[in-house]
């Protein structure tokens, strides 16, 4: 089933950093984001690459703003199918990219994705990538649905990528936080990170949030991610907030039969 999507742009935000939307239409009539983002810095990377249901788009719109040629890293956060749906297309494309991964990304995907180990580099948390004019460096995002995830600080814009973090639904074309509708906002933050990061239900909130506070208090004029608004100023400490107080609190159920059925029955109506 192809979901229904908007017909966007790419869109600046931040100096030499367009982020590459992509928005599908769920269930409740609202739009749920799988984001990506390309630095058309001095090395221009590609940070994730989308669904493959969306390829043609996907591949139109980042390609609006870098000459594949140019392009010089491709970075993956990690294995999910809606980071890596156009790594075989970006990788032919773009002749002179080195791809940026760590080792739990090639072990996940070993068996289904072929993965070009002679253009790749493995850098984890810690490290840094050197962009030419930029040091882009790699953390553990505050939440995350895969242990290979790592996402991407940069110092010169004071950009974080914080990968599946944030999660929102959306009311439409909508990129910043503030323009989110708020009761949507406040209720699909809860239900679509909790859902996404399960295992906050278990943690301790002490220690969970030393560890948000390794990106919490990076120096940041934005934050960035596939499935939520960019979030600015105020709107960084709040959702960081909003992120600790989901540590050990129960996890909202996934959706079940009834949305299922209710699916299946759109998909037999005739149009």
């Amino acid at each position: 089933m192809i979901p229904i999507t908007l017909d966007t742009d790419a869109q600046l935000i931040a100096a030499d950093t367009w982020l590459i939307p992509t928005f599908a239409a769920e269930p409740s009539g609202a739009f749920f984001a799988a984001h990506s983002l390309v630095i058309r810095g001095e090395q221009p990377v590609i940070v994730d690459t989308g669904c493959s249901l969306v390829r043609d788009a996907w591949l139109n719109k980042t390609f609006s703003i870098v000459d594949p040629v140019d392009v010089r890293w491709v970075f993956i956060s990690h294995d999910d199918h809606d980071h890596i749906g156009n790594l075989d297309a970006v990788l032919d494309l773009c002749p002179n990219a080195t791809l940026v991964a760590n080792f739990a990304i090639v072990a996940r995907l070993s068996g289904d994705v072929e993965l070009p180990l002679d253009r790749m580099r493995w850098l984890d948390q810690g490290d840094a990538l050197d962009a030419g004019d930029r040091q882009l460096r790699l953390v553990r995002p505050p939440m995350w649905d895969s242990p290979a995830t790592r996402g991407l600080y940069d110092p010169t814009t004071r950009m974080l990528w914080a990968v599946d973090s944030f999660g929102t639904l959306h009311q439409g074309e909508v990129y910043e936080a503030g323009d989110v509708t708020p009761d949507l906002y406040d209720e699909s933050f809860t239900i679509l990170n909790a859902q996404n990061t399960p295992w906050l239900e278990l943690v301790d909130p002490v220690r969970y949030a030393a560890h948000v506070a390794t990106t919490s208090t990076l120096p940041l004029e934005l934050v960035a991610s596939a499935h939520g608004p960019v979030h600015r100023g105020r709107q960084i400490a709040s959702a960081f907030e909003r992120t600790i107080a989901l540590a050990n609190q129960p996890t909202p159920p996934n959706p079940g039969q009834d949305v299922l059925d209710f699916l299946v029955s759109m998909m037999l109506t005739p149009a």
